[in-house]
């Protein structure tokens, strides 16, 4: 590990807390610019902060040790997992302590016959099903980068399968936290229901480290399917693709995955990832159960999407094909970045009920070409969700943003018009703080509340989530 600093350097400071901490943990606290700088960025658009100083946990002991010793001398306190969070979520606003669990990465159990396994909050979620991989079961939620599950909790993370399988939300069973006072403590039980007092696992998924640090995790796990299958439809129109998807959910087909991916992103997967797709509006299926389910649904879906224009259904039946085409969904922002060399990217997503999703898209798709920009589209359009990308110049970026930020305030506006919401699973962090009370108006003064009882001196990740 990279720890330029001496012991010498760090009494010089007078920095009592930094001492203490690097008294605890030796050769895992470091002070090094590079270290530091890699701990205050993630990959959003937004500005980065450097931490004063990096910490790396290996177990729940030592994180309570950690934050005891932060909270005598009033030190913040910023959790990493790995760095993909895309609101800001980890840089140091306030300065402070940077606490990195990437070691904590043990699956500490699998209950296979009740479908349920425990695991420390660095454990990622491709090494958990790596782990799985002789078990027959996997766990399924996939927000396309290699995220810790700790931080997938924390953010309330979904993706690609949130369609059939849920969010976070769903299928965190249980959680141990070290809360603002150092204290440990258990939330939840391996049941599947209970009707037992607050629901404090709920409480702190999605919380974004602010009322304490996760470090382990009850996960929901299911079974591997017989049979699992993926196509490609292009349509004529973007309201074809979209109307297919909602009445694909409205009759009920339990599809895995509905990824909509619009023209110009479609153009920029087929340049960065080399397919030969329809330049057109195009979803993404893919389809599990029994083979013969499998057939079923598929069928049903292809009837619904040739009413709305949809062409005949390019398959992916082997796991190579199919992890190849998921690839590319998941590579999507790395293609649009090509469309603009040079540029850096800024995702930004927003979540409506199902109906108004065709009506939500096509304003934002007559929005973007009012601008004249190039904002490429994708979505998990199964659950109402989609996300836009758009391309700043950084060498230009102060006449840039004001012609992108308003189109991202629509976007918001639009959403919260509908009944939805200004993110479905990027979460706050700071990038979106200043939508907090429009989406929540008074209930926001309860949430600033339950901050100020757990965290009183405001420790716990300050200035993400709620506005102060």
């Amino acid at each position: 590990m990279d720890n330029s600093i001496s012991s010498a350097a760090l009494n010089s400071s007078q920095d009592a807390c930094l001492q203490d901490l690097h008294k605890l943990l030796g050769s895992r606290f470091s002070m090094s610019e590079s270290v530091r700088e890699q701990h205050g960025r993630d990959e959003s658009f937004h500005a980065p902060a450097p931490p004063e100083a990096v910490v790396f946990a290996e177990s729940s002991e030592e994180v309570a040790e950690i934050v005891k010793i932060c909270v005598k001398y009033k030190k913040p306190i910023i959790p990493f997992g790995t760095g993909t969070s895309l609101e800001g979520h980890v840089a140091a606003l306030h300065g402070g302590v940077c606490l990195d669990v990437s070691g904590m990465n043990k699956v500490l159990e699998v209950n296979e016959n009740d479908l349920d396994c425990r695991v420390q909050a660095g454990v990622t979620r491709k090494q958990l099903n790596q782990h799985l991989r002789n078990s027959g079961l996997f766990f399924p939620i996939d927000p396309g980068a290699d995220a810790s599950l700790g931080g997938m909790t924390a953010t309330r993370a979904s993706g690609t399968n949130a369609v059939r399988y849920g969010t976070m939300r769903e299928n965190v069973l249980g959680l141990t936290v070290v809360t603002a006072d150092g204290r440990i403590i258990r939330t939840g039980t391996r049941a599947r229901k209970s009707s037992a007092g607050y629901d404090l696992t709920r409480l702190f998924v999605g919380s974004e480290g602010t009322l304490g640090i996760i470090t382990e995790v009850q996960l929901r796990l299911y079974g591997v399917p017989e049979a699992i299958s993926a196509a490609v439809c292009a349509f004529d129109s973007l309201e074809g693709a979209v109307n297919t998807s909602i009445t694909t959910i409205q009759m009920g087909i339990p599809v895995a995955r509905i990824e909509l991916l619009d023209e110009v992103q479609i153009d920029a997967i087929n340049h960065h990832a080399g397919f030969d797709y329809a330049v057109k509006p195009t979803l993404f299926f893919e389809f599990h159960g029994t083979e013969s389910w499998v057939k079923e649904q598929a069928e049903m879906v292809k009837e619904i999407s040739s009413e709305e224009g949809g062409s005949d259904f390019r398959w992916a039946t082997r796991e190579q094909e199919r992890q190849k085409l998921w690839e590319a969904r998941h590579n999507a922002l790395y293609a649009a970045l090509a469309l603009r060399p040079g540029s850096k990217g800024w995702p930004t997503d927003v979540c409506v009920p199902i109906s108004r999703l065709a009506e939500c898209i096509l304003e934002t798709r007559r929005d973007i070409e009012e601008s004249g920009l190039i904002v490429p589209m994708v979505g998990h359009v199964g659950d109402g969700n989609f996300h836009l990308v758009f391309l700043v110049d950084p060498e230009n970026e102060a006449e840039e943003l004001p012609l992108f930020q308003p189109l991202s305030d629509r976007l918001v506006e639009r959403a919260l018009r509908m009944g939805g919401t200004c993110t479905g699973e990027h979460g706050i962090g700071y990038g979106k703080i200043k939508y907090m009370e429009a989406e929540h108006g008074d209930s926001l003064e309860l949430m600033r509340q339950i901050k100020k009882a757990l965290d009183p001196e405001n420790l716990m990740n300050p200035g993400k989530m709620i506005p102060l």
